[in-house]
């Protein structure tokens, strides 16, 4: 019906503006729950394909990783990968470390409901949201100040009440609030800090990294009789404290002169068949037998699902503004190696280049490592983004189906400058 003449002439536009707003409110309504869904259902996918198949078994640690919206805790224009298993860069020279490092330390924590944690590094806010809805207290500490703050804000908007932000040296813990019944470190001090054993609840466990900038193990800690009982997990490699914990490290890195550790998987290789100075490992063996092309033990991935990872990695510093190009050789074979679920998908190897901010400046790859081959030598010379401050190589399967195996990595500077 038409509105009475006694409305006035106004009062049919007035009913047009108010249904307008209101088609446009539901409309952005719609927006918000369908980018929601979206969401979720990446979180679900990244549950299954980097957490449950990369070995996370507990339920409540799961549930708390499909939960927590990761991509708010990424600067906008990360927001795209923020489901996928990686670092990514957050400014200030640090990153969010990937969905099942996060997943992984948070299971060995073996966190319990009324439990009081201690995170050291901050970052983003996002390790310290994935405990909150585990444990019943979260006390984070971040020596970056603006990252701090921007944490806190962050948590704060998405109501997590229960962690508590600080800005300060996390290796001097929290004393006004120890005990602590957990800690969990997500930056590498060269060893474990002793304020933080002292803040530690007898009976209580501590995850830290602990070594050398880029040769770093997992190490599960359980105070006993005032004592630290170590557990090595796994190899790591994290992000360093900024500051003076990170300036006093013994054996620093140089960057004018990389090279790559243990390049033929003989040394130190742990219970799980791990070899030292590599990380992250998904669907790897390490194989022993004469036919390896240096010494006995070799690199081996497969892979019978399209467009999923089998990996291995290794990070190494390198400086753009002193190394123009680098050298790289390895052996490789090949069985059955088809295209994934793209044409591009291969076994390749392949070096990721990052800046000062660990955004990534560049890539190279080695592929397409296609077919069945026997072991053959592969050298490339790879030229350096000169903004480049550090690297990952990066080896294995990328999407691709069959079967690959690397051996005798060799990396060495070819041409250096000067700043």
């Amino acid at each position: 019906m038409p509105p009475s003449k006694r409305a006035g002439p106004c009062a049919g536009k007035i009913v047009l503006v108010f249904l307008l707003t209101e088609t446009f409110a539901l409309s952005v309504s719609q927006r918000l729950v369908s980018a929601q869904d979206i969401f979720a259902a990446l979180r679900e996918e990244m549950v299954r394909r980097d957490l449950i198949d990369g070995g996370i078994r507990d339920p409540r640690v799961l549930e708390a990783m499909r939960t927590v919206p990761r991509h708010e805790f990424v600067p906008p224009a990360q927001r795209r990968l923020a489901y996928y298993d990686m670092a990514l860069p957050i400014g200030f020279g640090q990153t969010i470390s990937g969905t099942l490092v996060v997943a992984y330390m948070t299971e060995q924590l073996d966190p319990q409901p009324d439990d009081k944690v201690l995170e050291i590094g901050t970052g983003s806010g996002y390790q310290a949201a994935v405990l909150s809805g585990l444990v019943r207290e979260v006390y984070t500490i971040e020596i970056v100040e603006p990252l701090a703050a921007k944490a806190a804000q962050t948590l704060r908007r998405l109501g997590y009440k229960n962690v508590f932000v600080k800005a300060g040296d996390g290796y001097l813990g929290w004393p006004e609030h120890a005990p602590f019944d957990k800690i969990i470190v997500t930056c590498s001090p060269e060893d474990i800090p002793q304020p933080l054993v002292d803040q530690l609840k007898e009976g209580g466990r501590m995850v830290i990294p602990l070594g050398e900038r880029y040769r770093q193990t997992l190490y599960l800690l359980r105070k006993t009789n005032g004592r630290m009982v170590q557990e090595a997990l796994r190899p790591t490699l994290f992000v360093p404290m900024t500051g003076e914990a990170e300036a006093r490290r013994t054996i620093r890195p140089d960057p004018s002169n990389p090279t790559l550790i243990n390049g033929d998987f003989e040394e130190g290789a742990n219970e799980r068949r791990e070899p030292d100075g590599w990380y992250y490992f998904r669907q790897f063996e390490l194989r022993s037998d004469n036919s390896a092309p240096s010494g006995k033990n070799y690199a081996h991935f497969s892979n019978a699902v399209p467009g999923r990872a089998a990996r291995a990695l290794q990070g190494f510093p390198l400086d753009g503004r002193f190394v123009r190009r680098i050298s790289l050789s390895f052996w490789v074979k090949g069985e059955g190696i088809r295209p994934g679920a793209t044409p591009q998908d291969s076994a390749a190897v392949m070096i990721t280049f990052y800046d000062s901010n660990r955004a990534t400046v560049g890539e190279w790859s080695s592929g397409p490592l296609l077919g069945t081959f026997p072991w053959q030598k592969r050298t490339a010379v790879v030229p350096v983004p000169p903004a480049a401050r550090e690297a990952i190589l990066g080896i294995g399967m990328l999407g691709a189906v069959g079967s690959v195996s690397f051996d005798a990595f060799e990396l060495a500077p070819m041409t250096r400058s000067g700043r």
